[in-house]
């Protein structure tokens, strides 16, 4: 019998124990069940599907983070929605969002900012540096200020990673964090639901406001936008779907208020007629 030596074991065990944990997790996923079954390595590499990334969701990094937002982003803009693709609002919008990630705090990760066909008054954002602001939601401000303030909140949620936290809460309660590693497309798949159906914590919601107004304010805009436009969609008939799903907005609004920096009050931003005109051809 060849004895192996103590060196080469523990090199072995450096590649076969993630190769088991690979398998162990993709066997779960496809109902084989291997445990029962001897393992071999020709074994695990048919196994898991070509060209599919395997990650580890206890310990996301920023690089898979923007990963999974761009697939995010493939999959809800070709079945989801449909993206406005006037070049120069876009480029405008992106301008805006461009400005307020330099302050974030969170400049480690790119940022992309677009613009959604829809009539509807909404603005999300998902995993990566993706953001979304609305038509409708752009028709609905009055000036650049009152946009870049829902910009600057939305960018919030993604420097407090909130969504990630989500995703991680969620795959606990499917059991999918109990696996050592998990397939990419999985995560995306559930994250893309958490994005555009559930709606996140209050103290979420509250930490995105704080975040969006100091971001608002460091970018040079006037932090008096942020409240006045929570108050002008508040005042509105009927709930704006960009609040339909959050905490009380009379709280938060009363929040904004007491967070405003006297001397940052009234930046740029403001010019009502300005801004009409930038978006004319919405």
């Amino acid at each position: 019998m060849l004895k192996l030596s103590t060196s080469f074991l523990r090199r072995s065990r450096r590649w076969v124990y993630p190769l088991l944990s690979v398998a162990i997790a993709v066997g779960v996923w496809v109902g084989q069940p291997l445990l029962g079954q001897a393992i071999s390595l020709g074994d695990i590499i048919r196994i898991i599907p070509s060209g599919v990334q395997v990650i580890q969701l206890a310990s996301l990094s920023d690089k898979q983070e923007v990963a999974i937002g761009k697939q995010m982003n493939d999959q809800t803009i070709t079945r989801q929605f449909r993206l406005y693709r006037g070049a120069d609002l876009n480029q405008y919008v992106n301008q805006i969002g461009q400005r307020l990630a330099a302050q974030s705090g969170r400049t480690q990760i790119p940022y992309t900012y677009q613009i959604v066909e829809d009539k509807s008054v909404n603005a999300f954002a998902t995993m990566g540096g993706f953001v979304y602001v609305t038509t409708g939601l752009m028709k609905t401000a009055d000036n650049e200020a009152q946009l870049a303030s829902v910009i600057a909140h939305e960018t919030g949620h993604i420097v407090r990673r909130h969504l990630v936290n989500q995703l991680k809460e969620e795959a606990t309660l499917q059991g999918i964090a109990t696996l050592a590693k998990v397939n990419s497309n999985t995560i995306v798949n559930i994250a893309t639901t958490l994005a555009l159906s559930r709606p996140h914590s209050r103290n979420a919601e509250f930490e995105a406001d704080q975040a969006g107004i100091n971001m608002l304010g460091r970018a040079g805009y006037a932090q008096s936008a942020a409240p006045a436009f929570m108050s002008k969609l508040l005042n509105q008939a009927s709930t704006p779907t960009f609040l339909s799903t959050h905490p009380a907005t009379a709280d938060r609004v009363a929040r904004l208020k007491q967070s405003i920096n006297p001397s940052m009050a009234n930046g740029a931003g403001l010019d009502n007629a300005a801004y009409k005109a930038r978006i004319r051809s919405l």
